[in-house]
């Protein structure tokens, strides 16, 4: 079956994008079998002729051993040089990871005041002056008690309100 050049540039078109069929793959194999090839496509006949040289070899009987021979081969000299080298990247690395938390930690002990020393050398003093402390936190939080309950009053009001749209919703429906 004899194709012309503009055939074979279709279905090599359709070829590279992946979109021919196992039949139009095997004219094309055909047609570069051939010896009729033009010199434009001269290299996409080597292609599909080395394909096809490719398609034909196969492994040898002792190919599992010739890799495992590979395999055992004694590792060049020097590897233990390269393991020190990467021994001691690491090791550099680490000391700088140190350095860096070192040098934050001290940045972040100079933003924080120093601890509070202990202002008061009577205890009866101490204690009075927390009670003050405490009396004044709990005054605060009757305050917000109180503005909860109002908000839960609120909040009452509304499902009130919403369950009876909601009736009025289901009645008008029936």
């Amino acid at each position: 079956m004899l194709m012309d050049s503009s055939e074979i540039k279709q279905l090599l078109e359709k070829y590279w994008n992946c979109e021919t069929s196992l039949a139009e793959e095997q004219q094309l194999k055909e047609y570069f079998r051939s010896n009729t090839v033009p010199e434009s496509l001269k290299e996409t006949s080597e292609l599909f002729r080395y394909f096809e040289t490719q398609k034909k070899e196969s492994l040898t009987q002792d190919f599992d051993g010739e890799v495992m021979k590979q395999i055992a081969v004694e590792r060049p000299k020097g590897k233990v040089v390269k393991m020190m080298f990467n021994v001691a990247r690491i090791a550099a690395g680490l000391v700088v990871v140190v350095a860096a938390t070192y040098f934050v930690r001290q940045e972040i002990r100079k933003s924080y005041p120093p601890e509070i020393a202990d202002t008061y050398s009577d205890p009866k003093l101490a204690f009075e002056e927390t009670k003050k402390a405490l009396m004044m936190i709990s005054k605060g939080f009757g305050k917000a008690q109180k503005e909860a309950r109002k908000i839960n009053l609120l909040n009452e009001a509304e499902q009130k309100v919403q369950g009876r749209d909601e009736n009025k919703k289901e009645s008008s429906t029936i």
